[in-house]
Formats: structure tokens, C-alpha cells, sequence
């Protein structure tokens, strides 16, 4: 997996890069065909906002999360891009179902 962190009137620093890392490794353990991940980080005020767009074989996914912790925004992004990976992974399972292939 490909990993790109990029910040919007925010540095990156290397712990805020390796927090992403490791929540968006939960991503890698659910689908095999994660290709690659860009993360972008953005505050705007009092608003943290951390949004992330992820290539699979065959489609992408993108989510956003805000909130006034950077950390919770991250935690938050990493759970809604949780689902939406193991939703697309049920809706491949699906199309090859057992109840389609019996005669």
C-alpha cells in the first residue's frame, strides 16, 4: 500500500503521519487490493478536517470526517473508510453467491 499524507494549512509532522499509518492500516487487514491512499489534512479555524480517497482494484473510495481534534477527525475517517471498504468487498462476495450458481 501506497501511502500519501498531505497537509492544508497544517504540517505533517511525523507523528501525525505515523497516527495515519497505523489507523489506516486497519484498511489493509479487511481487503488485499488496496492499492494506494491519499490522505489529506486540513484546518480551517476551529475545524479539522481529514479526508482520504482509496484505490482497490477496480474502484475507489473516498470519505471525509470533521472535528475540532485532528486525532478524532483521523479516527473518525478511519472508521468510515472502514465500512465502505468491507461494503465493497460484500458487494463482490455477493455477485458470485452460491444461491445464483445453483442449478
Amino acid at each position: 500500500m501506497q501511502l500519501n499524507v498531505t497537509g492544508h494549512h497544517v504540517d505533517v509532522t511525523t507523528s501525525l503521519k505515523g497516527y495515519v499509518e497505523k489507523k489506516l492500516d486497519r484498511i489493509v487487514r479487511h481487503s488485499d487490493h488496496v492499492i494506494d491512499v491519499h490522505c489529506i489534512l486540513t484546518v480551517e479555524k476551529l475545524r479539522h478536517k481529514a479526508e482520504a480517497t482509496v484505490a482497490l482494484s477496480g474502484a475507489t473510495v473516498y470519505a471525509d470526517a470533521t472535528d475540532p481534534n485532528m486525532y478524532a477527525a483521523i479516527d473518525a475517517l478511519a472508521d468510515k473508510l472502514d465500512r465502505r471498504v468491507k461494503k465493497h468487498k460484500e458487494k463482490l462476495g455477493d455477485h458470485y453467491s452460491p444461491r445464483h450458481l445453483s442449478p
